[in-house]
């Protein structure tokens, strides 16, 4: 038996109740093989095994008083998962389906992600299993101000920087930077996301969406093509997806179809960024009770609403599909739609929406596959970039973060194609991708002994 499929072996009996995180792990541990095989160093040195635990996980109880004076309790929680090359780095998400396993799944992604922007931060996820959806401001503002008084204890600039996730905003971060302002009694670049009065990011709100399209454009760039007169479905209609359609349309192709939770929209014409950016706003409001998808044919009534499950999208013809939603959103069933429908690329928007069987389809059948820890790591790139100006006291213009992105994005393309191809396996980038983040963080580790 190998090293990676003994350690695979012993995370699904020791963490069986934990699904998300072993999905996670076997899909990065069966593609480091090659990797760990040329390095018999990491199995004497037990590397694997202290790479897929936490270096500290934080459990608390955030109490809180609701709008009619009863009081209500959330569990929270932080995974502080790898701080190898840089201080504990990713988002907070504020969402019912919050577990342990969830935020490991998402902590041990962040690792390799960060990795791969080529900033020096390391991997962790927090948040809490508090759903937003129908809360007044005060009621999230109580909830965010709880939450950051526990939190603030265990988070610093040069310890650990959260940022925004799922359910978690600019409204977000701005009422727990206020508690941490307030109780730590300073200013400190200790969340990315920001408002831009108080330290925030130009292109931070725009950069996941930009990022994935420029990590694709670079991909079809170095094929001969472009986006130009492709025909493109989204899964999702939130931030993410907002702006990756804003840049496919700036770079000549058409997105025919985008979702949310109550179904999915189809725009022959292309689907209008503008419209989606009105009503994400509403969403975002506080008063948002009614608000869906469906209004966007109030306002393109040549588009058609179709009321079921947003997967749907993955239904239609199309060349390039980006998932932008949620983990486990694009099926095997999905997949061999996309497939018989003639869809060439899938870009990961969000954090593992593929299952690792529909993954495994469209590879084998010719797809290219570009997964989320490196097409979606655009927002992670640019919240490292926020903490280099909050550290330098400066603030840069849309167009010099924009272009650092872009730069970036596109450089990180080349470093997931190169290594999947000095590895044997060409165009095989979930293997370039895992392998490029993990040799990087695994020289740490190495080069900093037992720790």
């Amino acid at each position: 038996m190998s090293y990676t499929q003994r350690i695979i072996d012993e995370l699904k009996d020791r963490y069986a109740d934990q699904p998300e995180f072993i999905q996670a792990a076997t899909e990065v541990l069966e593609s480091l093989e090659p990797a760990v095989e040329a390095h018999p160093e990491y199995e004497e040195a037990s590397l694997l095994e202290r790479l897929v635990e936490p270096e500290r996980v934080i459990m608390f109880r955030v109490p809180w008083v609701d709008d009619e004076g009863k009081v209500q309790v959330n569990r929270g929680y932080r995974v502080e998962f790898n701080s190898a090359i840089g201080p504990y780095k990713g988002g907070l998400r504020f969402n019912p389906t919050v577990t342990l396993g969830m935020l490991k799944f998402l902590g041990f992604e962040q690792i390799f992600k960060n990795a791969l922007t080529t900033l020096p931060m390391g991997g962790g996820k927090g948040g809490s299993d508090f759903d937003p959806k129908g809360k007044s401001n005060r009621e999230i503002m109580a909830f965010c101000q709880s939450f950051m008084t526990e939190l603030c204890r265990h988070i610093g600039p040069n310890t650990d920087v959260p940022a925004g996730d799922l359910g978690v905003g600019g409204r977000e971060i701005g009422y727990l930077f206020g508690q941490y302002k307030r109780l730590r009694n300073e200013w400190s670049g200790v969340l990315t996301g920001k408002g831009l009065t108080f330290g925030g990011s130009l292109a931070r709100t725009e950069a996941t969406g930009y990022g994935l399209v420029y990590f694709v454009d670079e991909y079809l760039k170095s094929r001969g093509d472009s986006f130009a007169g492709k025909k493109v479905v989204v899964h999702g209609s939130g931030n993410v997806a907002i702006y990756a359609i804003q840049k496919v349309s700036q770079l000549g192709g058409t997105v025919i179809a985008c979702s949310d939770t109550k179904g999915w929209v189809e725009d022959p014409a292309g689907i209008d960024y503008t419209v989606l950016e009105h009503i994400y706003n509403q969403k975002r409001s506080g008063h948002d009770k009614g608000v869906s998808l469906a209004l966007y044919v109030d306002e393109r009534p040549g588009a058609t609403w179709h009321a079921e499950d947003g997967r749907g999208v993955w239904q239609l013809p199309c060349d390039i599909a980006l998932p932008c939603a949620r983990e486990n959103t694009l099926l095997l069933e999905d997949a061999e739609a996309l497939v018989a429908n003639g869809c060439k690329v899938v870009g990961e928007g969000a954090n593992m929406p593929t299952t690792l069987e529909a993954t495994a389809y469209l590879k084998d059948h010719g797809v290219a596959f570009m997964p989320g820890k490196a097409a979606n790591a655009g927002g992670v790139l640019v919240s490292g970039l926020e903490m280099s100006q909050n550290a330098e006291h400066l603030s840069w213009t849309f167009e010099e973060v924009d272009g650092k992105l872009e730069s970036l994005m596109r450089d990180m393309f080349h470093n997931v194609d190169d290594t999947a191809r000095a590895y044997g396996h060409e165009g095989d980038f979930v293997m370039g991708a895992n392998i490029a983040g993990f040799t990087k963080v695994a020289d740490a580790m190495m080069a900093q002994g037992v720790c």
